[in-house]
């Protein structure tokens, strides 16, 4: 994996400079980010919010390495993401980044503690024989314990998100992503989930939260809104 290279010294755990991403499409040609540049250090809790088509889901995209920038930089704990081919990105990705969906994305046919193990099984941070103690540590972390043996499907969505979230932490990624996570939930299950975004960040955790909700962004140590492709306040 290319690390450290091409690093910006500047001591931001995420770094974008100059970032364009534009879509090709029949339709012709969609700027989803246009110029950005942004800095996010270690342990903010930050909400990214604007209107839909704003490019909102495309910053997110970028910082994970799920996508690739058209042009600009994109640095992520040191590695510069953007020269990453794909291969070394997927391991990256999964040391580095905990991705958390609004539709949760658990394996319905794998129980609770099984989804949480995964990533784990996937990676070989860990020793195997330390998965299962440590799914079933941050099941407990999430409230989730007594659920570690059930198929997803049993549970409601705020509970499946919780067990979502103890899968993102898996590999114990400094960044947590999510991309409205509780667009699909309960107002009450909602502040659960809101909670347990605050306790990371307590333990030094770095939050990226996209959300058309503004008064779970308020949540937020920063708020960074986009219009248009562009940042333009937050930054």
């Amino acid at each position: 994996m290319k690390k450290n290279g091409n690093a910006r010294p500047n001591g931001k755990l995420i770094e974008l400079v100059d970032v364009t991403k534009a879509y090709h499409t029949p339709a012709g040609t969609f700027t989803a980010l246009n110029g950005v540049t942004l800095s996010i250090d270690s342990g903010e809790f930050v909400s990214i919010v604007g209107k839909s088509g704003s490019g909102k889901t495309t910053l997110i995209n970028l910082v994970t390495g799920i996508d690739d920038p058209s042009s600009g930089e994109v640095y992520v704990g040191g590695t510069p993401v953007h020269t990453l081919k794909e291969g070394e990105k997927a391991s990256w990705r999964g040391a580095t980044v905990g991705v958390v969906f609004q539709f949760f994305q658990l394996l319905p046919t794998l129980t609770v503690l099984e989804n949480v193990m995964l990533p784990m099984d996937l990676s070989n941070r860990f020793p195997i024989s330390e998965h299962a103690d440590r799914a079933m540590a941050l099941l407990e972390l999430v409230e989730l314990k007594e659920n570690a043996h059930q198929l997803p499907g049993l549970l409601s969505g705020g509970l499946q998100q919780r067990a979502a979230i103890a899968r993102a932490l898996a590999n114990d990624p400094p960044i947590i992503a999510t991309d409205e996570p509780t667009g699909n939930l309960d107002s009450r299950s909602a502040e659960a989930v809101m909670r347990l975004f605050e306790n990371l960040v307590q333990q030094r955790k770095t939050v990226l939260m996209v959300t058309h909700d503004p008064d779970l962004a308020q949540r937020a140590v920063r708020i960074i809104e986009i219009a248009d492709g562009k940042i333009v306040n937050g930054d």
